[in-house]
Parts: structure tokens; sequence; C-alpha cells
């Protein structure tokens, strides 16, 4: 390739990457819409009218034909839906794909929560605060709100409940890989809890799929205060950098990311004392392992959500390296990582 060539394609990438925000936004749109769902009913390729059809069910105005042609074509370019020609017809089919298909509302697996979440405006605008982040320091959520994440979840109810829909569905991904990559690691727990678990969906299924084990739903008081029961699951309210009830072992999902390494220290040491009147006691962390110069399928998402953590919270995700030393300096000098077949992996940490 010479100069020229280069500077162009060095041209087209600025030029794709200043866009990807339409891309994100797209997405929503078809999201809030409903569209993978109306597409999805049908059992084949629609067409356009179709689809228009499936949008006048659920708004009183004429849906504008145009402009979600335009968004169709951009997210058909992104896969998220495949478009052809049918010369019978005369009509642009659109159909699923494997993408739309996480999607889908009824899904027991559908990411669309978690994409309401991370494009809702009070989780963009703190990205607008990145350099003044870096030149002057401070959480870009406070400067974006003036107040910190769990502020504005505990005073808006409806984003709180956003959040804890976001949180659910990873739940349910996670949960399912879990109990595949992670079958045999519940062996010999009796007891188990799950700090910072929520309404407690995940413990709920480890339970179920596992039932010698008996679990505690661990979070926020006023979080436990709506969460439903569940068979074989008991719920404590708390604070983890206070204490840990007592168990066999202990599972945190997409916590530790939430917090510096010196707040993850103090999580980390009472987790090893909840755990320290058992033999073989454990610590499950389900949190991102990030490798910066990897290719595997979620390494870029990877990377994506360490600076979400920085701006949301001051929180980081953490390569193995650092995971290793953290763990070490809190009492946990051997550690596994388990990969599964989804955005975080398992990292089995034992105190001796």
């Amino acid at each position: 390739m010479d100069v020229e060539e280069e500077r162009l394609k060095g041209q087209a990438e600025i030029w794709e990457h200043m866009f990807a925000f339409v891309d994100s936004m797209a997405l929503k749109c078809a999201v809030e819409l409903g569209i993978p769902d109306i597409i999805n009913s049908h059992g084949r390729p629609v067409t356009m009218s179709e689809i228009i059809n499936g949008l006048q069910t659920t708004t009183s105005s004429s849906p504008d034909v145009d402009y979600l042609t335009r968004i169709m074509r951009l997210l058909v370019r992104n896969h998220i839906f495949t478009c052809h020609f049918h010369q019978e017809r005369n009509q642009i089919l659109y159909g699923s794909t494997p993408s739309s298909k996480w999607l889908l509302r009824d899904s027991k697996f559908n990411l669309s929560p978690m994409i309401l979440l991370q494009l809702h405006p009070a989780c963009l605008k703190p990205c607008q605060y990145m350099g003044n982040c870096v030149k002057e320091s401070g959480l870009a959520f406070e400067k974006a709100h003036g107040c910190d994440f769990w502020g504005m979840a505990l005073a808006n109810p409806q984003f709180n409940q956003i959040f804890y829909d976001g949180m659910g569905c990873t739940a349910k991904i996670v949960v399912n890989n879990l109990l595949i990559n992670f079958k045999d690691g519940f062996n010999g727990i009796r007891s188990l809890v799950d700090v910072g678990g929520g309404t407690g969906s995940m413990i709920a299924e480890i339970v179920e799929a596992n039932p010698h084990i008996q679990g505690f739903n661990f979070d926020l008081p006023n979080v436990i205060a709506t969460a439903p029961s569940h068979p074989g699951v008991t719920h404590v309210g708390g604070d983890m950098f206070a204490d840990i009830p007592e168990a066999d072992a202990v599972i945190m999902k997409w916590v530790m990311h939430d917090w510096s390494d010196e707040n993850c220290r103090k999580i980390l040491r009472n987790c090893l004392k909840a755990i320290s009147k058992t033999k073989n006691g454990k610590v499950i962390i389900v949190d991102c392992v990030l490798r910066p110069d990897g290719d595997g399928s979620f390494d870029k998402s990877g990377l994506a959500f360490d600076l979400l953590m920085a701006a949301y919270n001051g929180g980081r995700e953490r390569t193995e390296i650092e995971w290793n030393m953290l763990l070490k300096s809190a009492g946990f000098p051997r550690y596994n990582v388990i990969e599964m077949s989804t955005f975080p992996s398992i990292i089995e940490a034992f105190p001796e």
C-alpha cells in the first residue's frame, strides 16, 4: 500500500469511528420499535408494509416509511437484519439474523434491556466529559449529573428499573453459561452467597440447578426490599464493605468492575472472612478479563466497557495480570480463569 492509499484508509477509518454512535442509536431505535419481534412473528422475511402494519398496532399515528427504510438500510449493512429483492413480488424483504435473535423481547436470552440501559441519555451524557476527567480527574457521571450512578438510581425509580432490567437480562445469559462451563465448580458447596445479587435471579437459577446449595441473595436493604421470593434462596440486606454473610463460597457477577482496587480489596477481604470457617472455601468472580491485544469475540467490547466503568463510577475492567495482583493483595494467592461463551469470564479464587 503506497502513502496515498494509507492516508485514504486512515481518513475512512476516522469517518467510520466518528459515526459509530449512529450505529448504536439505529440499533436502539429498532429495539424501541420492536422491529426484531415484528419480523420474527411472521416466521419469514417481510415487506416494509408488513413492518409498518406491525408498528401501527402500537401507535395511533402513521409511521414515516422513508425514515424507517433508511434506518433499516443501515441496520442491514451492520448485519442486524437481512435484505433481498424478491423478483416475483417486486418488493424488498427484510429478515432476521443471528444478531437480531438476541433482541427478541419474549426470548429468555434477550439483550434488548441492556441496549436500552447503555444507550439511555443518562448513560450517554457522561461520555461527553471524558476529556474533562483526563484534565481534572473526577467522575464523568458526577460531572454530567451532579450525583453518582447509584444516587441517580436511588432517586429515579424509572432509571433504577431500567438498570435492573439490563442487569437481569445479562444475568440470564451469564448464568446459563455459568451452569454449563462451571458445572463441577458447584460440587461440594453447601451454601453460596451472591454478593450484589440484585433481585436474586442468578442465585435462584444456580440453586435450582444445584438443589444441594443453600442460596443467599445479598444486596443493599432497599434492593432486597423489592426482591421476589425464590425457592431455596434467602434474601439478606447489608453492606458488602462492612460485612458479608458466612458461607462455603461467595459469587459476584459484575461487582468488582464497579470499584477501584482499594475498594475491591475491602470487598475481597470481607469475602475471605465470610468463607474462613470452610476448609475449601472460594470466591467465584464473574467479570471481564481484558485482553487489549486479543482478537476474541468480546475483546473489543471489554475495552469499551472499561471506559464506561471509568465514566460511570470510577471502576475498571482488569487484565489477568491486574486480577492476579489484586487477588494476591487481598489474600487469594491462587486462582483459575475459566472462559465462557459470553462477555465475562469466571475467576475462581482460593485463599490457599
